[in-house]
């Protein structure tokens, strides 16, 4: 080597990326206001005390050169994030923004943060609004950011307060608020002149007081969620302006109270829809639940009473992926229908189990059996205070309606060339990235329809933004990401019913990884079962909950594998409030050498896919077997 070189290490103060430690605007200030030479000999002396260069044979003739390490500098700045929204998302897209050394700045218009699930009397325009008595349908294991548990004690499925209680605790244990610029509206935002170059994005936004204040910023995370606009399809009703009683959208649902005694008709069997019905049951003198097309309906509380969501394991996911979709809805209706028979409580829907985003409700069936609702087609005509439905029946002397019948969503501060939206459906890779952007600055987090947690997703999704938007992680090709959104589309397409309800609809487990992929920090299996095999039965065997991915590659966090191992503690947790006497415990290894085998014999069929359908028989009895193994008590030994 004839001349030396400075040589700088990946790593910086604090654990940090050299080029985060150092891409700051005080130091771009540093650059103006000190003179070369002494910047130079500030650095030379940093870098000589990770090693001596001139000890190393490596000391250059040369200073460094200032005029150099700027442009590095400047041409990695993507540094100023605006994060629209305060939700969910909007939290842990400013946190994940922190983790990479960008700075965000949230604009969120209410006077605190929550999003969807903070409750208020009166609903504000244009903002997603609940009922007082919500409780979400995933468990608090599997819906958890993947680097803060949510503490033990919480039930496992909470009540809206416990959420935004959870939300705070998220917000203050990572400093997050200082980011939040609360009762600010956004306007407008608009590709700067220079977008094509620079990627930034002039935005215009509004305080409570109607000032006014323009911002450039280098990316946008938009977090507005998709339950902002209510769908209240009126033109599809004749008669409804001539109905004597009082009808609203589920949104401006608040509580029963006044509906006491009342005859009520709620339209829509969602999960807002069965929640309001089944509410509004215990005080009026008669429900009837309108459905167009019937729903399968799912309980929260799983087989031996664990929450229904983990028992979805990655072991659960492999058959997922092979067996014929038909075979796999066949599995799911028998179960179902054990718990209560569709057919004959008039729920029955045409299409299959995995055809429609599923409604959860644990207390439909017992106000069905006991009278309290009773279910009924779709409504084809009002006329006075009567409803007429469309198999000819009349109920008389209605007094309310509920329209649950969902929302749609748009961005009415982007331009329609950014993010188009028709019929609910916008194109966008992995749900995430307009394709056609010169740079990849923007991206969308949270618009997605889960069959499962969406919180996790939010944070995987924003995990990935941020490195694209720093330039870690690329993008592939225009023509590539809109060949993948019709790919995505046409098999959406080809599983679920025509609905504008079904067209986010993602898989929680193979999304995730497909998102980790992205990023690096999708489990590795082989590797778990060769270094830790205990961290691998449980990753394998265990619920998939969020933790998994903070095991590897960037963002790893140290608590992870702690936090795997200790789920079912905090899944137990609540229920300690009595002490019951023990009895003694025969244990068994019966389950585990299920689970092998199951594992085994899955893994034969998936190399051997061509010869599948002579497996069919053994991998029922071996699925269901596995199924009722797979919870707390196996995990536990």
């Amino acid at each position: 080597m004839s001349e030396g070189v400075w040589v700088v290490g990946r790593m910086s103060t604090g654990g940090l990326p050299w080029d985060m430690n150092r891409v700051t605007h005080l130091n771009t200030l540093f650059l103006q206001l000190f003179p070369q030479a002494l910047l130079s000999w500030a650095v030379e002396r940093s870098y000589n005390q990770k090693f001596n260069h001139r000890l190393y044979g490596l000391q250059p003739c040369h200073r460094i050169s200032f005029l150099d390490i700027s442009a590095v500098i400047r041409s990695s700045m993507a540094r100023r994030v605006a994060v629209i929204g305060g939700g969910s998302s909007g939290l842990t897209c400013i946190k994940c923004c922190l983790d990479e050394g960008l700075e965000p700045v949230c604009f969120e218009s209410s006077d605190d943060i929550g999003g969807l699930w903070r409750f208020k009397e009166n609903p504000e325009s244009d903002r997603a609004s609940i009922y007082h008595s919500v409780i979400i349908n995933t468990s608090k294991e599997m819906m958890c950011f993947s680097d803060f548990p949510i503490p033990a004690h919480f039930p496992n499925y909470m009540h809206n307060s416990y959420i935004m209680d959870y939300f705070h605790m998220y917000a203050d244990h990572f400093q997050l608020r200082r980011y939040i610029r609360l009762q600010t509206k956004v306007l407008n935002v608009n590709q700067r002149p220079d977008f094509a170059q620079s990627g930034q994005w002039d935005i215009e936004t509004e305080d409570q007081d109607g000032k006014r204040e323009k911002h450039v910023f280098d990316a946008v995370f938009v977090c507005t969620g998709h339950h902002c606009h209510p769908n209240l399809p009126l033109k599809d009703f004749p008669g409804i302006n001539t109905f004597k009683g009082k009808y609203f959208h589920s949104r401006d649902y608040k509580t029963a109270d006044e509906w006491r005694n009342k005859r009520v008709v709620v339209i829509g069997i969602g999960n807002s829809g069965g929640d309001i019905a089944v509410e509004l049951s215990r005080v009026t003198r008669q429900v009837f639940l309108s459905t167009r097309r019937g729903s399968w309906i799912l309980n929260r509380v799983g087989t031996k009473g664990i929450p229904i969501d983990m028992i979805f394991t990655r072991a659960f996911q492999l058959p997922m992926g092979i067996l014929p979709f038909g075979f796999l809805c066949n599995i799911g209706e028998k179960r179902i229908n054990e718990r209560f028979n569709h057919e004959m409580y008039g729920l029955k829907p045409k299409h299959r189990l995995l055809s429609q985003h599923p409604t959860v409700n644990d207390d439909l069936p017992n106000r069905l059996i006991s009278g309290t609702i009773k279910v009924k087609p779709n409504v084809g005509e009002f006329r006075g205070s009567s409803v007429i439905f469309e198999d000819g029946t009349i109920e008389d002397d209605i007094d309310l309606v509920v329209f649950a019948t969902g929302y749609t969503f748009s961005f009415p501060f982007l331009q329609s060339r950014v993010v188009s939206v028709t019929e609910n459906k916008a194109q966008l890779y992995k749900y995430m990235f307009p394709p056609c952007l010169e740079k990849s600055t923007l991206a969308i987090i949270g618009l997605i329809q889960p069959l499962g947690a969406i919180m996790p997703i939010s944070e995987m999704q924003a995990r990935w933004a941020t490195r694209v938007f720093k330039g870690t992680c690329k993008l592939p090709s225009t023509s590539n990401m809109l060949k993948d959104i019709k790919a995505k589309g046409d098999s959406m397409a080809k599983r679920y019913v025509t609905s504008q309800r079904h067209t986010i609809q993602v898989d929680y487990l193979p999304y995730m990884d497909e998102l980790a992929t992205q990023i690096g920090v999708r489990p590795n299996l082989l590797w778990l079962f060769l270094s830790d095999p205990v961290l691998w039965f449980r990753v394998l065997f265990g619920p998939s909950t969020p933790y998994q991915f903070r095991l590897f590659g960037p963002g790893q966090w140290a608590g992870a594998r702690q936090a795997i191992l200790t789920q079912w503690e905090r899944v137990t947790q609540p229920f300690k409030t009595r002490c019951v006497p023990m009895q003694e415990s025969h244990h068994s290894h019966l389950p585990l050498l299920l689970s092998v085998s199951a594992a085994a014999l899955l893994s034969t069929v998936y190399f051997t896919r061509s010869n599948m359908p002579s497996f069919l028989p053994d991998i029922t009895s071996f699925l269901e077997r596995l199924q009722s193994y797979l919870p707390l008590p196996m995990l536990r030994q």
